[in-house]
């Protein structure tokens, strides 16, 4: 028994330092993220959006539909006839609407910026997509690296729980030790139970996002080293000025403002209207038979600001790009704030993974082998190799949380500039 749990021991000091994952990888993060994006119903819904907008630019970009006439004119009240006098005709017309040159191709030019004003809408959802992604499936990685080293810990302690039954039978063994390893035992399940809980519900989340069943497996992959990488908030800043969907959102929704102030201000020019018309005569009655008539009519329309109405229009459009200019700057105002607070976490997150890869866990280990060694030659009891090996636990595990909150706040960061970060 004595010999089972040594092993056990050595077992855990070399086994759970390496990397081995406790499920097997058959997939990785960026397929399922772009698994995610391509069944996600909000992105459906923006690119049906960008259709519609597409859609709408051939409706104001086109001269309108030409207007066709038809009519009697100057029929004698006495006869209601039509060789009564040589005046009455029938009349057939045809009228077409003509904006100022250069309206239509203005207006066009607005409604295509619509598209890619929700372009930009797509990609930040994907984007937001990706990072609410990566973020639940590390903390998956994390929840279940924190099963495994508490499960390895429970073997451990359910051997050392026979061996002090059986000193505890002959009397070699207080029931105080007996008691305080059934206690470990115990809470330890408890911790098992309520992390299997949390890895259920995340589970849940990533598989809502994939339209899955919601048991569904998903594999995570073991988290290796993380590698390190000093940033700017001018570097990251200017990245983002270049990368992030909303700034460019922003960017060309005031541009879409300048060209509706254009539009505007071609509100003052006249517009044009050029109609035809044909008068069909029938004979007289006296025998004389009149001609047709033919008629060209071209109208221009008088753009009379009444009450201000067109330059309310221009003035619209600039207060807009004021709005927008403001946003902007507002934005990037905001993002400097969040990109300087991140690259202090980043930082604390790096020095500390440091302090217990460096520090805390070499003395960790150094701790569990000498209390391994002092138990072999009964200088110590066992309950001080329980000690270690819980503290050494307790370290792997958070060693291990503080390399996936690495990788959640990395995540959060590409979502703030709008790109990923190569680290």
């Amino acid at each position: 028994m004595m010999r089972n749990i040594f092993k056990l021991l050595l077992l855990f000091l070399f086994v759970l330092p390496i990397s081995v994952s406790a499920q097997k990888t058959d997939t990785t993060l960026d397929s399922l993220i772009n698994e995610s994006i391509n069944v996600s119903p909000k992105i459906k819904m923006l690119k049906a959006k960008r259709l519609a907008a597409y859609n709408r630019i051939p409706q104001n970009s086109n001269l309108p539909d030409p207007m066709l006439t038809l009519g009697m004119v100057n029929i004698p009240t006495r006869s209601f006839t039509f060789d009564g006098d040589p005046m009455t005709q029938k009349i057939v017309g045809l009228k077409q609407s003509i904006p100022f040159p250069g309206t239509l191709s203005a207006k066009e030019e607005v409604d295509a910026i619509d598209t890619l004003i929700i372009d930009q809408e797509i990609q930040d959802a994907e984007n937001e997509i990706r990072k609410v992604f990566s973020n639940n499936y590390y903390e998956l990685s994390y929840i279940r690296r924190a099963i495994f080293y508490a499960e390895e810990s429970k073997k451990l302690l359910q051997e050392i729980s026979k061996v002090v039954s059986t000193k505890y039978a002959v009397s070699t063994a207080s029931q105080q030790n007996l008691i305080k390893v059934q206690l470990e035992i115990t809470r330890i399940s408890e911790k098992i139970e309520d992390l299997k809980g949390k890895e259920k519900s995340i589970l849940a989340e990533l598989n809502a996002l994939l339209l899955r069943n919601d048991s569904s497996k998903i594999y995570t992959e073991l988290i290796q080293d993380v590698s390190f990488k000093d940033f700017t908030v001018a570097q990251l800043d200017s990245i983002a000025r270049t990368n992030r969907p909303l700034l460019k959102g922003v960017s060309l929704a005031e541009k879409k403002a300048k060209l509706k102030e254009d539009v505007a201000r071609l509100n003052y020019y006249p517009n044009f209207s050029v109609g035809m018309q044909y008068a069909f005569r029938e004979q007289l009655a006296s025998g004389l038979l009149p001609s047709d008539l033919f008629s060209v009519v071209v109208g221009i329309s008088i753009p009379i600001n009444y009450g201000g109405k067109r330059s309310s229009q221009v003035e619209e459009a600039v207060s807009l790009q004021q709005m927008y200019a403001e946003q902007y700057s507002s934005t990037i105002q905001s993002l400097d704030g969040n990109l300087g607070n991140f690259i202090s976490e980043l930082n604390s997150l790096k020095e500390r993974i440091a302090l217990f890869k460096d520090g805390l866990l070499p003395q960790a280990r150094q701790n569990f082998n000498s209390a391994l060694a002092s138990y072999q030659v009964n200088e110590v009891d066992f309950i001080n190799v329980i000690d270690a090996q819980d503290q050494l636990f307790k370290i792997e595990t958070n060693l291990y949380k503080l390399k996936t909150d690495y990788l959640k706040k990395i995540a959060d960061l590409e979502f703030l500039i709008g790109t990923s970060l190569t680290i």
